[in-house]
């Protein structure tokens, strides 16, 4: 039986050696820790007040500007069925729009069907085995594992597992400080080596006892309630191989577009995945949050650990990948709402449009396995909600192609009614996610939705096509240490030698 890494008692002596290296450490965290506010304060000057305001008043000029050049649009239209290539291309555009809008519309109809099971009583709750990967996340970790051992969940009942995944920076110091907290409470554990996410989490499956795994990222929050409304539907429906909990922005207040992403990760989740969990196929468990039954894990682990595309190794997309093949076995796959973890989202474009890469080759490559079976009778009870759900899914990415080279094409010969009809759309289209947002969460941060789809639609269109062709790439983009961090960063390994 593999054994719990144990702290050595030596490391936390009171001589004057360890005096002098907690020293230098607190020290150096505590730079850390003061250079990092001072890079995430961005939103204590008005530069956000200027892009909202920039924000509507560039979508309301591209308002009046179709209302200005509603002839020419009326001319661009004519052309377009004159021709050979525009008219096929025009049946197919309000082919694909009328799809578009017929899904949404089911969407909305199934998620006012949807309600969130409610939290069942301690003694019907089942055991579960917490995991949390770690990569270089620092502090970060020490507050995630103390916030999931504060849930409101009877210790009997939980295993707390921390897994350090090879970091180069102080992560394993933080974990060894949450064990010294925690005690028994928390077990951890430490990769000889930098192997990836989902290797450490098959260590954790391996090492789980519970009859639920729940994983959650290193930079994430739960409340106290998170854990035992995620896991009560495993109670109250045996079909239920995984859940998805529901997942917010911690650090919205920080940045702009952590703002901006707060709002679409609600419309994404508290919309989308609510009326996906009514047809039970819930297309991704997400790796902030989720809960697996295990024996829907065990039944798929080393499929899951040995998958590959392309003759390569799959280090992307574990919690698609594993809400594939559970969903394959006939198991439902459910969303709780009430079930709510806060996590840290990237604050600068670099590294958002390199976690939007990877979601995207992810999407991909996922779409392909399930093809293999989401047409065959996978599951006893009706099917055809989740094969709509996958044709609107594999619509977006079979038609980017097409719709980028059309875009290119209508830019350059029409360029003002492409940008007036485009900020039109935006401004129409987000106003649903403006208002979804603001009912649920109060309208003062809802305005964030017309900004990030200015946003979206103008810098990170390129996302998909390019993560179809670079569907075979591996790497996780996002998980390495800045080169800013590594300047300030001292390894534990040179705390002796600089304190002597």
């Amino acid at each position: 039986m593999e054994s719990e890494t144990i702290i050595s008692k030596q490391f936390y002596s009171t001589d004057k050696t360890n005096k002098k290296e907690h020293t230098l450490q607190s020290s150096i965290f505590k730079i850390n820790q003061e250079s990092s506010k001072i890079s995430i304060d961005k939103t204590s000057n008005s530069l956000p007040i200027f892009v909202l305001i920039g924000t509507f008043a560039v979508l309301f000029a591209g308002a009046f500007l179709v209302y200005k050049f509603q002839s020419d649009f009326e001319q661009f239209q004519l052309e377009r069925i004159e021709s050979m290539i525009g008219f096929p291309f025009l049946i197919l555009a309000t082919i694909l729009f009328l799809f578009k809008a017929g899904v949404f519309l089911y969407k909305s109809f199934l998620y006012f069907k949807y309600k969130p099971i409610e939290s069942v009583s301690d003694d019907l709750l089942p055991t579960c085995t917490v995991i949390v990967p770690a990569y270089n996340e620092g502090k970060l970790v020490w507050d995630t594992l103390l916030s999931l051992a504060d849930s409101d969940y009877p210790q009997e009942k939980m295993q707390l597992l921390a897994i350090d995944d090879g970091s180069k920076d102080d992560t394993w110091y933080w974990i060894q400080q949450a064990k010294i907290k925690l005690g028994d409470r928390l077990s951890i554990y430490q990769q000889p080596q930098n192997k990836g996410k989902r290797h450490a989490l098959y260590r954790g499956f391996k090492l789980g006892t519970g009859e639920i795994f729940v994983t959650v990222d290193s930079d994430s929050i739960v409340k106290k309630d998170t854990l035992r409304n995620l896991v009560s539907p495993f109670v109250n429906n045996e079909k239920c191989g995984a859940v998805a909990g529901n997942v917010h922005v911690l650090n919205n207040k920080k940045a702009m577009l952590p703002k901006m992403l707060n709002v679409s990760f609600v419309m994404s989740f508290e919309f989308v995945r609510s009326a996906e969990s009514v047809l039970g196929s819930v297309m991704c468990t997400p790796g902030a949050l989720a809960a697996y039954r295990n024996t829907s894990v065990f039944a798929c682990l080393e499929e899951w650990i040995n998958q590959t595309f392309m003759g390569e190794p799959s280090d992307i997309g574990e919690d698609r990948a594993m809400t594939n093949m559970i969903l394959k076995q006939g198991y439902k796959v459910l969303f709780q709402r009430n079930s709510v973890v806060l996590t840290n989202v990237p604050e600068e474009y670099t590294g958002l449009y390199k976690m939007f890469i990877r979601w995207g080759r992810s999407n991909v490559r996922e779409n392909l396995m399930m093809a293999k079976y989401v047409f065959k009778n996978f599951r006893t009870e009706s099917k055809l909600g989740t094969r709509i759900l996958y044709l609107d899914q594999t619509a977006k990415i079979i038609m980017s192609f097409p719709f980028l080279i059309f875009m290119f094409f209508f830019i350059a010969t029409h360029p003002l009614l492409f940008f007036s009809s485009t900020l039109l759309s935006i401004l129409i289209i987000s106003s649903f996610s403006a208002f979804f947002y603001g009912k649920k969460h109060g309208f003062s941060e809802s305005i964030w939705a017309y900004s990030y789809s200015v946003f979206y639609t103008f810098s990170l269109f390129w996302i998909t096509p390019y993560a179809i062709v670079t569907a075979h790439k591996k790497g996780w983009l996002t998980r390495g240490l800045s080169e800013k961090k590594i300047e300030e960063y001292v390894t534990l390994e040179q705390y002796s030698q600089i304190a002597k």
